[in-house]
């Protein structure tokens, strides 16, 4: 490792190893990690590349900007291609990997080669680093499906946050406490029940009418 200040930035990209800072330019942190020519941190490349473009972080002239070497610039558009060619072995989707295969598209038979490599579970050179196809798949599905279960579990919150914000402009508290009930199939009480049928249902039913929805998503 040639940098104490790279490795306290890489965290923050979703490469757990260090300390958390508060300034990231992913750009800059991503061209220290292509000139580090260290390969734990290459077979970490994916990885980085993943979590910077997920938060809107990367841009890929700009982190050529940041490589002045012409060789630093060739280990980049590798480290790329080896990127995209893991996320499709590993059958991961992301909308951003469309642009960068494009514009890398000149490059399809590097692209192939890694390809093939890590289908074949094999290891490969890029400079003179010798990188693990294993340690590559590892570290992208251990680190990224963490970073993912984070940010399914705050999907979830803001769902529930919303549910309950448009229930809440829908239903009355005892209206939506009865509505929970029915939808678990919880025992009510007689006057529960009538009342549950005598109101709430009716408002139920009308929520649940198509075209009442499509009109209302018209109006939005």
């Amino acid at each position: 490792m040639k940098s104490k200040s790279l490795l306290k930035r890489l965290k923050a990209l979703g490469y757990p190893l260090f300390e958390r800072e508060e300034s990231l330019d992913a750009n800059a942190t991503l061209a220290e990690v292509v000139q580090s020519k260290d390969p734990r941190l290459w077979e970490g490349f994916p990885l980085l590349l993943a979590n910077s473009a997920e938060k809107g972080l990367f841009d890929y002239n700009m982190v050529r900007m940041y490589l002045k070497k012409l060789f630093d610039k060739m280990y980049l558009s590798n480290l790329v291609l080896m990127s995209l060619a893991l996320y499709k072995v590993m059958d991961v989707k992301f909308s951003w990997a469309n642009r960068l295969n494009k514009l890398l598209g000149s490059k399809k038979k590097d692209y192939d080669k890694f390809l093939k490599k890590l289908k074949g579970e094999q290891d490969f050179l890029v400079a003179n680093n010798l990188l693990s196809s294993k340690r590559l798949k590892d570290t992208f599905k251990n680190y990224f499906k963490e970073e993912k279960s984070k940010l399914d579990e705050l999907t979830s919150v803001k769902e529930e946050l919303d549910l309950e914000y448009a229930l809440s402009q829908v239903f009355a508290p005892k209206q939506k406490e009865l509505f929970f009930k029915r939808l678990k199939g919880e025992k009510m009480y007689k006057t529960e029940r009538e009342y549950y049928y005598r109101v709430v249902r009716k408002k139920v039913m009308a929520l649940a009418n198509p075209e009442l929805h499509r009109l209302a998503s018209k109006l939005k």
